[in-house]
């Protein structure tokens, strides 16, 4: 399968980084990797628990978070809690090192307080984990990875990459019925709120590139905040605040024998302004943006999304652009139905900015453009968090990142794009993704351990991707005339659901689009590719 859907190093744009230096020449991915999707946060957690719980001394653990939360239980039991494995892998001699993101206020629906409570539990066990501020203004640190690397045993080296922290709600599984450890949402998702999310399980040389990512990070000398009054809370409280240097690099593990699968990392890094910027990212990284710019001009059947925010019409008109050059092109997506906090000023600048997407999007062949939310068998809305793309059954990512110009520009991200030379006219990894997905959401049980042609056979009507967007507006319509017939009779299998935008006033819409563009999907470009509207 071609790696041309890859960027080169030269289109990365970011001289200053080591990420592609082990890559010959001007290749910018890596070979020779075993990558596994782990659907659900309940599948992830349980693997994490048992990788960690296997280390010895002298292995290495790095991991970086958007929200932590010390007590949320890994495999739901007792001492699985995050704190307590983290803490108890340092305490037998695993070097544990963390970078949690320090948060904005809680009363603004962050999560200051639980990132904060994380970094105490896990210094009180003597692991290095650190709060990071280095970010532009209103942005966060969005990335969320783990590393294990191990000293005497490479063939287990492991990292995990993609769109699920290490805290409440994520720990869900195909039932949706939600994690027993909630965090607070909008009404319309319960008391539990269902959960959809999705993270990489890496193993090959693509382990050596993500852990060069939290290297980079850690190793920035600039203070992990700018803010006066966070460093004298950080003195009175005692808290670490300077990074201890990590051990020496151990080489890249070597390329798995029969392996197929290449992957791609892509980030964002904002450009930082008012004099400081990330020593290995001068101006900002934006290798997602163009990652999947490129991507995109390669596209020619079908793209399909699962995204979290998608609200930019920076991003969408790169849709458009591409239904516009490729007649046969449909795009098809499944978004949350409701956001996740139910406030005016955060749900309808977000309403507002999908709406102008969704818009944008479909301009061109409205068509060929489809979006739906899920619900689970008891009518609860599941959210949908995970940040998937998968291009004509070649190139799929699975990252932290959304589709809009904050993620683009603005925040730190990290995703994980993955080509397979296995299969005839596409990439097996590719495919086998997309019908693992559209099985869960069309309602079709894929038995443990099934094989590709097993998956194939259960989904013959997706396997042609056109195919997989008829399925998807039949299975809505059946759903949808359930509901709309008072529910009588059986339920139709499936998940899937029309998604729907309130009617908003003219007023409403003004004030609406200036909060959305400042403080939802604000842009951290550097003032030249702004004006030219580039990334």
């Amino acid at each position: 399968m071609s790696t041309s859907w890859y960027l080169t190093a030269h289109e990365r744009d970011n001289r200053h980084t080591l990420l592609d230096d082990p890559h010959p020449g001007q290749q910018a991915h890596s070979s020779g990797n075993v990558v596994r999707p782990l659907i659900h946060g309940a599948v992830y957690f349980a693997e994490l628990y048992r990788r960690i719980e296997a280390m010895r001394p002298g292995d290495l653990l790095l991991f970086t978070d958007w929200r932590g939360d010390p007590d949320e239980r890994l495999t739901g039991e007792p001492g699985s809690e995050v704190s307590q494995v983290l803490g108890r892998a340092d305490e037998r001699g695993v070097d544990v090192r963390g970078l949690v993101w320090r948060s904005h206020w809680d009363k603004l629906h962050f999560s200051a307080e639980q990132n904060r409570h994380l970094i105490e539990a896990l210094q009180d066990h003597g692991a290095e984990t650190l709060l990071d501020m280095r970010v532009r203004t209103m942005g966060s640190h969005h990335q969320k990875f783990v590393v294990l690397r191990h000293r005497d045993r490479p063939d287990e080296d492991i990292a995990f990459v993609g769109g699920i922290d290490l805290c409440h709600s994520r720990r869900d599984d195909a039932r949706h019925g939600g994690d027993p450890q909630p965090q607070d949402m909008a009404d319309e998702y319960g008391d539990t709120p269902p959960w959809h999310d999705v993270q990489l399980a890496i193993q090959g040389p693509a382990v050596y590139d993500v852990e060069t990512v939290f290297r980079e990070r850690w190793e920035d000398p600039t203070p992990l905040t700018r803010s006066p009054w966070r460093r004298l809370r950080d003195a009175l409280a005692h808290d670490d605040t300077s990074p201890d240097p990590l051990p020496d690099r151990t080489p890249a593990p070597e390329p798995i024998e029969d392996a197929t699968q290449h992957v791609q990392l892509l980030r964002t890094y904002p450009d930082l302004r008012w004099g400081m910027d990330y020593p290995f990212a001068v101006g900002g990284e934006r290798s997602v943006a163009r990652g999947y710019t490129k991507a995109l001009d390669h596209a020619r059947k079908l793209v399909y999304i699962e995204d979290q925010y998608l609200w930019s019409t920076d991003v969408a008109e790169r849709f458009d652009h591409a239904l516009n050059t490729s007649k046969d092109l449909h795009v098809l997506g499944v978004l949350p139905r409701f956001t996740d906090q139910a406030g005016a000023t955060g749900r309808l600048p977000q309403l507002v900015g999908r709406e102008r997407a969704l818009r944008a999007m479909s301009a061109s062949a409205p068509e060929r453009v489809a979006f739906y939310g899920l619900e689970n068998h008891a009518g609860r809305p599941i959210y949908v968090h995970a940040k998937v793309c998968i291009m004509d059954d070649v190139w799929a990512s699975v990252g932290s990142d959304n589709f809009n110009r904050r993620s683009w520009t603005h925040d730190s991200e990290l995703s994980a794009a993955v080509i397979d030379d296995a299969g005839e006219d596409h990439s097996a990894y590719a495919r086998r993704l997309r019908l693992r997905l559209a099985a869960e959401h069309l309602g079709r049980e894929l038995p443990d351990g099934v094989d590709d042609d097993g998956i194939a056979e259960i989904m013959a009507d997706c396997v042609d991707e056109h195919g997989m967007f008829t399925a998807y507006r039949e299975a809505v319509e059946a759903l949808e005339d359930w509901h709309d017939g008072g529910q009588r009779g059986r339920r139709p299998p499936g998940h899937l659901r029309r998604l729907s935008t309130p009617q908003l006033g003219p007023v409403t819409k003004a004030w609406a689009e200036v909060l959305y563009r400042t403080v939802h999907d604000p842009d951290g470009r550097p003032r030249g590719l702004k004006i030219r509207g580039r990334f």
